[in-house]
């Protein structure tokens, strides 16, 4: 791939694994019904775009779960429990590749998240990884409910590509999310879509973004 400067990184199952399936009979164990309308990987309640949004609050976003389900006893412990079943991890290789591609490009992490995902991962990272944060992975990390903007809106890449003075036509966007690339592509960013036919390690070698 020629002529890329940067590379903007999306979180969930570009570097971190998460599972939409697990999350689905999470929450159908809760109680809730036609659960692939309410929470998929294409779409889901307004709920999430607004707790994506940092627009309500954790205890905002647990009330809206207790009333979906019609199940106003749920504790706080068994939402998060569902709602952060999703999350998987980081599979191996991939931070050896991002501290890689920070030392060769301008990176960066442009993150749908939450606050209640947000601590576990942060948890999760210190846990497991050592480290406090995504922050050594980039030159800045995003998350949508510390900027109050969420993908795919225009707005957030606006936010991110001005910030940094970012020429366009320098910058890849790599996301699992057809409707975030769209945008990213209206706006003149390279595009590519990450499978799961394929890790981020796999895609960066093959590509020629990254050298062995």
């Amino acid at each position: 791939m020629q002529g890329i400067k940067n590379i903007i990184f999306d979180y969930g199952n570009v570097i971190f694994k998460i599972d939409f399936k697990i999350a689905q009979q999470s929450f159908v164990d809760l109680g809730i019904k036609n659960v692939q309308a309410f929470f998929s990987h294409s779409g889901h309640h307004p709920m999430f775009n607004e707790f994506e949004k940092g627009n309500i609050s954790p205890a905002e976003f647990r009330d809206g779960i207790r009333k979906v389900a019609n199940h106003p006893d749920l504790s706080d412990q068994d939402i998060d429990r569902a709602w952060n079943s999703l999350l998987i991890g980081v599979p191996a290789g991939n931070h050896d590749v991002l501290l890689k591609a920070k030392s060769q490009y301008r990176t960066f992490l442009l993150s749908n998240n939450n606050q209640i995902h947000y601590d576990w991962i942060m948890d999760y990272l210190k846990r497991e990884h050592q480290i406090n944060s995504n922050a050594i992975f980039f030159e800045k990390d995003y998350y949508s409910h510390l900027l109050g903007m969420r993908k795919p809106d225009r707005e957030i890449f606006d936010y991110v590509i001005d910030t940094h003075q970012l020429n366009v036509a320098e910058t890849l966007f790599i996301d699992d999310s057809p409707q975030h690339l769209k945008t990213g592509a209206e706006l003149g960013l390279n595009t590519h879509l990450l499978t799961s036919d394929t890790t981020l390690p796999e895609f960066l070698y093959q590509s020629g973004i990254l050298s062995i």
